[in-house]
């Protein structure tokens, strides 16, 4: 009588474990690599199979949303989700060289090449040093946008170790790809502000052009992310420096034809930035990967679509997920 008593309580208490073991509100903790201090979050337990999500240009790990996470966690992962250097909580602590972004832009468009403090390969190389540190040996990769790029060369460095590969609104970095809104990059360009005030409606107006034209947002929304970003941190250099690890990355498709991670690439049809082909053209050099193109996606995770971001992702991640016990699936 105990025991089924004993599986009883289990069984209805199941609901509320999975909520406690995927709390996003879990302490940010920190862990020392040789030039880099990570500030990450670890959701989930510790014998489930890990992911590793990597955000973009300028991108704190609070803009993975946290229902995404959750989504991610009770599909029975251990998701891993950090700022990478320079910006957030975590830093880079070489002494920055100097670096002017608008004449590096300019050599960029010139096509000279572009000095930049470090590489997208230099911060592929801090997502493995967390991974060391963490001794979590194999594990699965999520990256979006410029954390696409980086884990492409996470894959590359180490493909016996990653287990699958998801690239959301990324690109392969190839010449003659289409250009970005142009109006768009005038807004990127943006990087100073005399005040809080002025740095969060500046966010806001990047946020608002990097949405689809299918939504209207709330401007009041908007801000309210912008100043959560700014008062966690606010880091406008570092951001800079990341752009310009962005423009001197070389085409990366001499690399990802040699990839032979299982490879998943979902992109919108109404990307700003990277419009749809950057999608197309890095699931063609990528052996045997599978594509999701989402109508009307553009290059933000706004909530309109973190539904059929979710059903291209989770399957995909479900069928490589690799042997995990019935109770964590519950």
């Amino acid at each position: 009588m105990r025991v089924v008593i004993f599986l009883v309580a289990l069984l209805f208490g199941l609901p509320s474990f999975a909520a406690s073991r995927c709390d996003v509100n879990v302490p940010t903790e920190r862990v020392d690599l040789d030039n880099v201090s990570l500030a990450y979050q670890s959701i989930g337990r510790a014998s489930d199979p890990a992911l590793l999500l990597v955000m973009g240009l300028g991108g704190q790990l609070i803009h993975w949303p946290d229902e995404v996470v959750v989504a991610l966690c009770q599909q029975g992962f251990r998701v891993i989700r950090y700022d990478n250097r320079d910006v957030g909580l975590s830093t880079w602590r070489q002494a920055p060289a100097s670096a002017n972004l608008t004449f590096e832009v300019l050599r960029y468009k010139l096509g000279l090449p572009v000095a930049a403090p470090y590489t997208l390969t230099d911060m592929a190389g801090d997502a493995l040093g967390l991974m060391d540190a963490l001794q979590i040996q194999q594990f699965h990769v999520l990256g979006a946008s410029m954390g696409g790029m980086i884990a492409q060369h996470l894959a590359a460095m180490a493909p016996q170790r990653v287990e699958s590969l998801t690239l959301v609104m990324t690109s392969s970095g190839a010449e003659g790809l289409p250009a970005p809104n142009a109006a768009l990059v005038q807004l990127l360009s943006r990087r100073s502000a005399p005040n809080r005030e002025v740095a969060i409606e500046q966010q806001a107006d990047l946020l608002a052009a990097l949405g689809s034209p299918e939504v209207r947002d709330d401007r009041s929304k908007l801000l309210h992310q912008a100043a959560v970003a700014y008062d966690r941190a606010f880091n406008p250099e570092g951001v800079k420096r990341q752009i310009m690890a962005i423009l001197a990355e070389p085409s990366r498709v001499p690399m990802l034809n040699q990839l032979r991670v299982p490879t998943l690439v979902v992109h919108g049809t109404a990307d700003p930035l990277l419009p749809v082909m950057h999608g197309v053209h890095l699931a063609a050099h990528i052996q045997g990967s599978q594509l999701v193109l989402i109508p009307g996606l553009a290059h933000r995770f706004q909530e309109a679509f973190k539904a059929p971001l979710l059903a291209a992702v989770l399957p995909y991640l479900r069928l490589h997920q690799g042997d995990v016990s019935r109770w964590a699936q519950l």
